[in-house]
């Protein structure tokens, strides 16, 4: 550590213990002092000393007292409490309130300067503990950033380049493909990492509630406003907030916004008073922003002030080759999480995994992966395959009833239904079956001929014919 560079306050009502300390140690630290707790607590905000030394019994206020205060602060230096003979009492109820040491009256400058070395060494190495602890979480958080693909290289150079400045970044793709993943990696990537990380989803907080939310509110602003209340902004200050489905906010908040980025500043539902915040802000959205400003649902100022850098999230459909390093990864997470030993899947599963468009994307997979460690069945993620693409061609790859809902029966007055979605699926299903049974027998069930008679890949030829439960005899 660079000793000349350490800043020590000295907050003592006695003017000799400054000059000791100065004379004997000025040419190893540089010195502050204040002969009271007041002015010693504007110097704490004033010079930031990387140490204090605090007197017990000052007038006015205490050392316990100033102790107290500085305690409260979001950070405060390390203090070495200095006592006289006798305040033992004092002495017990320093520590207690978090002081690194304690030095008795009178003493020799050689003594002090052990006792801040001493507090000084810990207080780096507490430092280092944290950094590492930072970057741990960090490479956790980069470490769920699965993929060797193109594409997922491109996005993992966009996050090195761009997590530790302070522009604007908006996060684009579709649900499930990771976008908070990204958001979270430039906070732990950056300078403001052991600084809060605040999420906000726009869109599921309701309209008339996301404005007091994210901006605070003042006592009386509204019927239960009580008390006055902090939004996400001032809780996020020095920090990160990461701003989800942006897409979806009301276009009222859209200026408000607006003038958070560009002044970094707001007033509080129902406040006169503009508050002061230094926040970086991370944006996402599935939503095709450019349209939306066509049809006047998104501000044009805002986006090219959000669009400082933009990270586009690739589907899961663009980037079969990193289904494999996905499965092993989420195998290994449940595996851990739920104390199984479903070790892999077979080739054939994962060629089935490879070949699916995903419509739910990374959080789809996942899912499928999760089921079958918890259940131990590998067959599932066939049966959860089959069910999503009947689904899918059915009925709309957003609705994603399980397979029984569509094959069930309906002779009977007890199960029969008049819903057309299911009757549609039913029929789609009935439909795919009989024309996959048609070209087998004409092809004389050569499979691969088959397939390309049904312009589809032999892989899901074999899975259609194995949910279908086909066979030669048929």
């Amino acid at each position: 550590m660079a000793k000349n560079k350490v800043k020590i306050l000295v907050i003592d009502d006695d003017p000799k213990i400054s000059w000791l300390l100065t004379e004997g140690l000025a040419g190893k630290y540089d010195f502050v002092s204040a002969r009271d707790g007041y002015e010693g607590l504007q110097l704490v905000s004033t010079e930031k000393p990387d140490l204090i030394l605090l007197d017990i019994k000052m007038p006015g206020m205490t050392g316990i007292e100033v102790l107290e205060k500085l305690n409260k602060l979001e950070e405060r230096p390390d203090v070495i409490m200095v006592s006289g003979h006798g305040e033992t009492n004092f002495v017990v109820d320093s520590i207690k309130l978090g002081a690194a040491e304690f030095i008795n009256k009178p003493f020799n400058v050689e003594e002090i300067d052990i006792h801040i070395n001493s507090v000084l060494e810990r207080s780096q190495l507490k430092k280092e503990v944290r950094k590492l602890k930072t970057e741990l979480r960090a490479r956790e958080d980069y470490s769920n950033l699965i993929g060797d693909s193109a594409a997922m290289q491109d996005v993992k150079s966009i996050v090195e380049q761009v997590a530790d400045s302070e522009l604007t970044v908006l996060i684009r793709g579709e649900s499930g493909t990771g976008k908070e993943i990204i958001a979270r990696l430039c906070h732990e990537l950056s300078s403001r990492k052991n600084k809060p990380f605040l999420k906000v989803n726009c869109a599921a907080i309701p309209r008339d509630l996301l404005e007091a939310e994210l901006f605070g509110y003042e006592k009386g602003a509204f019927t239960g406003a009580h008390k006055n209340k902090q939004g996400r902004f001032e809780l996020a200050d020095k920090g990160t907030i990461f701003l989800d489905e942006i897409g979806d906010m009301p276009m009222e908040l859209q200026s408000k916004l607006l003038q958070v980025l560009e002044q970094q500043e707001f007033v509080r539902v129902g406040g006169i008073q503009n508050i002061h915040v230094d926040v970086r802000i991370i944006c996402a959205t599935n939503r095709n922003l450019e349209v939306a400003i066509k049809e006047q649902g998104f501000r044009d100022d805002l986006f090219y002030r959000l669009n400082e850098i933009t990270v586009f999230m690739p589907p899961l459909r663009d980037r079969p080759e990193d289904i494999p390093l996905l499965v092993n990864h989420f195998l290994e997470k449940y595996n851990s999480q739920y104390e199984r030993e479903f070790s892999q899947v077979s080739s054939s599963t994962i060629a089935l995994l490879t070949e699916f468009h995903w419509p739910g994307n990374v959080r789809q997979l996942e899912n499928m992966i999760k089921q079958a460690v918890v259940r131990g069945d590998e067959a599932i993620i066939a049966d959860l395959i089959a069910s999503a693409g009947r689904e899918s061609s059915g009925a709309g790859v957003a609705d994603t009833k399980p397979l029984t809902s569509v094959m069930e029966p309906v002779d009977s007055p007890e199960q029969k239904t008049y819903s057309l979605k299911d009757r549609i699926g039913k029929t789609v299903a009935e439909e795919e079956k009989r024309l996959i049974a048609e070209v087998l027998t004409k092809t004389n069930w050569n499979r691969r001929k088959a397939a390309e008679l049904l312009e589809i890949s032999y892989r899901s030829l074999l899975y259609k014919i194995k949910d279908y439960k086909l066979n030669a005899t048929d």
